[in-house]
C-alpha cells in the first residue's frame, strides 16, 4: 500500500501522500469518476487523489463531491472540507471536519526559476538571497510557489494574484520540514501559517485555518 506518508495534524484534520504504482482499476473500484478526464495519467492522478480521502476518514462520501465554477471540488453540506494536489507519480490530499485547508506538491524543476516573476514580489525575491546551494536554492523557490498554491487552494475562490494577496513574511525551518508566516490579503487580512515538508522528491505544503 503507497501510502508513503499520513499525518494527523489535530482531532479533525488528517492529510496523506499516495505513491501511485497501482493501475486505474484499483482506484475505479473505490471511486466513482465523475469527471471526463481523457489523459490516462491525468485520470490515473485525479482518482488516486479522491480514492485518499477515504483513508484519510472511512466516512469520507466521494459521491457527493461536486465542482465550483472555480473548478475546486467541495462538500454541498460542507461535512468535510478538502483539498487534493497531484505530481507526476505522487497524490496528496488534506481533509477536515471543521476548518478550511489546502494543500500541494510539487517536484523542484528548473523551469520555477523562469516565473520567479510572476508569484513572489520584490521583498519576497529576498527570501532567494541567503547564502544556500544551487540544490536549496531550487528546493526554496519551489517551496515558496508550492506555499502559494495551497494558500490558493485554501482561498478556494479565484481571482487572486500570486504577488498581492498571497504574502510570505518569513521561512522558518530546515532541509526537511518547517513553517512559512504568511498572509492572504484579498478581503480581511488573514494570518496562515503553511507548513512544508520534504518527502521522497516532493515538496509538500499544506495550511489549516
Amino acid at each position: 500500500m503507497p501510502l508513503v506518508y499520513q499525518h494527523t495534524i489535530n482531532s479533525n484534520t488528517r492529510l496523506g501522500l499516495w505513491h501511485i504504482e497501482e493501475p486505474e482499476e484499483f482506484f475505479l473500484a473505490k471511486v466513482p469518476l465523475k469527471r471526463d478526464v481523457s489523459h490516462p495519467h491525468k485520470r490515473l492522478q485525479h482518482l488516486a487523489g479522491r480514492y485518499l480521502l477515504p483513508t484519510l476518514f472511512e466516512d469520507f462520501p466521494l459521491e457527493e463531491i461536486l465542482i465550483a465554477d472555480t473548478r475546486k471540488p467541495f462538500l454541498p453540506d460542507e461535512q468535510y472540507h478538502f483539498s487534493i494536489s497531484h505530481c507526476g507519480n505522487y497524490a496528496a490530499a488534506i481533509a477536515s471536519a471543521q476548518q478550511r485547508v489546502g494543500i500541494d506538491i510539487e517536484q523542484p524543476t528548473e523551469k520555477i526559476f523562469r516565473i520567479i516573476h510572476k508569484f513572489l514580489n520584490e521583498d519576497e525575491k529576498q527570501l532567494l538571497n541567503e547564502p544556500m546551494s544551487s540544490s536549496q536554492l531550487l528546493q526554496t523557490a519551489t517551496l515558496l510557489w508550492s506555499a502559494k498554491e495551497a494558500m490558493f487552494k485554501w482561498y478556494g475562490d479565484g481571482g487572486v494574484d500570486f504577488k498581492q494577496h498571497l504574502l510570505i513574511q518569513h521561512l522558518d525551518g530546515t532541509d526537511e520540514e518547517g513553517t512559512l508566516q504568511c498572509s492572504f490579503e484579498k478581503e480581511k487580512p488573514v494570518s496562515l501559517n503553511v507548513k512544508y515538508r520534504f518527502l521522497e522528491n516532493i515538496i509538500m505544503s499544506w495550511t489549516v485555518s
